[in-house]
């Protein structure tokens, strides 16, 4: 970090105790309040700063949005309907799950550099075809939120990325869906909304 700060580069801490090294020497941050981490393995404090980023998100890139694209492929496309079911469910913000195939037969149409795009792109069998949707987006200045796998060195450093561990194809989406859930909930909090009790939703519907 003292090299990156030497050679001009802004540094923002991700840290769980106030006073430590890294939060005051870098620029700014955020403390994640996980309090002691007992075990060597460090589970919890990843946990943690995960969430925080997360946070992050939801506060500066999608709060005062009004409409979110998810797209995916494959079994990613399931996730993207749910997610995106959960974010309108919880947060009232209208939000749509795209199958990232079926992009140039209209929701393209919806895409620019005002409408926010979270893309799934994790390393699957379609992972080249959805890499093709992605540069469709961007050539429509769009800024996508990527969803992808630790160590996908192929994707842009400058994009906007959450990072889930890679699995077998057939169970990512159980890892992929978690980074849409813990959006939702945020987006829900930032809007003032009870996120257990959504207005004009039932837990079971009684009628047609």
């Amino acid at each position: 970090m003292r090299y990156c700060i030497e050679r001009g580069a802004l540094c923002v801490g991700v840290t769980n105790t106030v006073g430590s090294s890294i939060s005051r020497e870098s620029h700014c941050g955020v403390h994640i309040n996980a309090g002691p981490e007992i075990g060597v393995a460090s589970t919890k404090a990843y946990t943690s700063q995960y969430i925080a980023l997360l946070q992050r998100l939801a506060r500066d890139v999608l709060h005062k949005e009004k409409s979110l694209l998810i797209m995916g492929r494959g079994f990613q496309n399931a996730t993207c309907l749910e997610g995106a079911l959960k974010i309108k469910e919880v947060s009232y913000m209208h939000s749509e799950g795209i199958l990232a195939g079926e992009l140039k037969h209209g929701p393209l149409a919806l895409v620019d550099e005002n409408m926010p795009v979270i893309l799934i792109m994790t390393r699957d069998s379609l992972y080249p075809k959805v890499r093709s949707a992605l540069e469709q987006v961007t050539a429509r200045k769009g800024q996508p939120i990527i969803i992808c796998n630790k160590g996908d060195d192929a994707i842009n450093a400058e994009s906007k990325t959450i990072r889930v561990p890679q699995t077998v194809d057939c169970l990512q989406g159980l890892l992929t869906i978690i980074p849409l859930q813990l959006l939702s909930y945020h987006l829900a909090c930032l809007a003032g909304v009870d996120v257990d009790f959504p207005r004009n939703l039932a837990k079971s519907v009684t009628v047609e």
